[in-house]
């Protein structure tokens, strides 16, 4: 089991935290825990498990994020975490979206603690895995701290004692999953009451928050920051982070990661991935910086494409190492 170190994370996000993702992103932080994209209970029990599941050593410290709301089912994807060597599993209480709602789970079953419950003490009982929540601090017209409270004292209850707030509510009638992202006005001051109110519990962050000054100030408050968009948008904030708050100088240039990234690229073709899979995951990774918009471009037109050559992919160190990108 590697070591977990939960003081700053990257949040799951659906279609971008894949493996290929990961493995991009721990090229640029070994400190940082990664999550999967969330994987509904039915993707694991009645799909092609291993390609959910399966996932490099070298992501690792990475944790399993499952969708459902039924207590076999999680119980027995929990189970297969543990099998498939996640470090810990995690229960998606947040996403908002329709077909989610419809499938009976996210950010729906804010409203059935005792549900939510059950659910949880399956997970507790069938692995030996840490067993974590990610959920918002309320629904429509519930966000207060009084509900809030109780529903996390019902999570704890079970055994669960690592509970990730994304410190808006979710508005599950009328607004998209991208909308539900910025629209519910940020509660950060609910998350502190929390945190203040469970001190045994380990209460992580989730939102809004876009620079290692402000991951600082909220380690003040809470255990650890969750971070997705700003992230994944400009992948080599994780450069800041790894010195500001892990202390670590030892950080790769971008055309390190560049070379390691078309490295990781050419072994997966040769596995059957398409070259699009492992390389949309890199746009931003020049966020910023003089010629930004040249590596986008390059992409866009070469690599983002269905069928894209493979034998392009080598041409990309030469935009680097020749300074059509400036690196400095």
């Amino acid at each position: 089991m590697s070591k977990v170190n939960r003081k700053v994370s990257v949040a799951p996000m659906m279609d971008c935290t894949d493996r290929h993702d990961r493995y991009f992103l721990r090229l640029i932080s070994k400190n940082v825990m990664l999550y999967s994209e969330m994987i509904s209970t039915g993707a694991i029990l009645k799909g092609k498990q291993r390609n959910v599941l399966e996932f490099s050593e070298f992501e690792k410290p990475v944790a399993l994020q499952l969708g459902g709301s039924s207590v076999k089912e999680l119980s027995e994807a929990s189970k297969i975490a543990e099998d498939y060597n996640y470090d810990e599993v995690n229960l998606n209480l947040g996403c908002p979206s329709k077909k989610v709602q419809k499938n009976k789970f996210g950010a729906c079953l804010i409203k059935e603690p005792d549900l939510v419950m059950d659910c949880l003490n399956g997970m507790v009982n069938a692995t030996k895995l840490p067993v974590t929540v990610k959920t918002r601090i309320g629904f429509d017209d519930v966000e207060n701290f009084e509900y809030l409270d109780k529903f996390v004292k019902k999570i704890a209850s079970t055994g669960v004692r690592i509970i990730i707030l994304h410190a808006r509510k979710a508005i599950l009638k009328g607004l998209s999953p991208r909308d539900n992202l910025r629209i519910p006005k940020l509660n950060y001051e609910i998350v502190k009451q929390i945190k203040d109110n469970n001190p045994n519990l380990e209460i992580i962050i989730n939102g809004g928050i876009t620079t290692a000054e402000q991951v600082k100030e909220h380690l003040k408050n809470v255990d650890g920051v969750m971070i997705g968009r700003a992230i994944y948008h400009s992948p080599y904030f994780l450069a800041d982070i790894e010195r500001e708050i892990f202390h670590n100088e030892n950080i790769p240039t971008r055309e390190e990661i560049v070379k390691q990234t078309v490295e990781y690229c050419l072994a997966e073709v040769k596995k059957g991935t398409r070259v699009n899979q492992v390389m949309r995951h890199t746009v931003g990774l020049f966020h910023g910086i003089s010629g930004a918009n040249y590596w986008k471009r390059y992409l866009s037109d070469n690599m983002l494409v269905r069928d894209a050559d493979v034998n392009k992919v080598n041409y990309m160190l030469d935009l680097v190492s020749h300074n059509s990108i400036k690196i400095n």
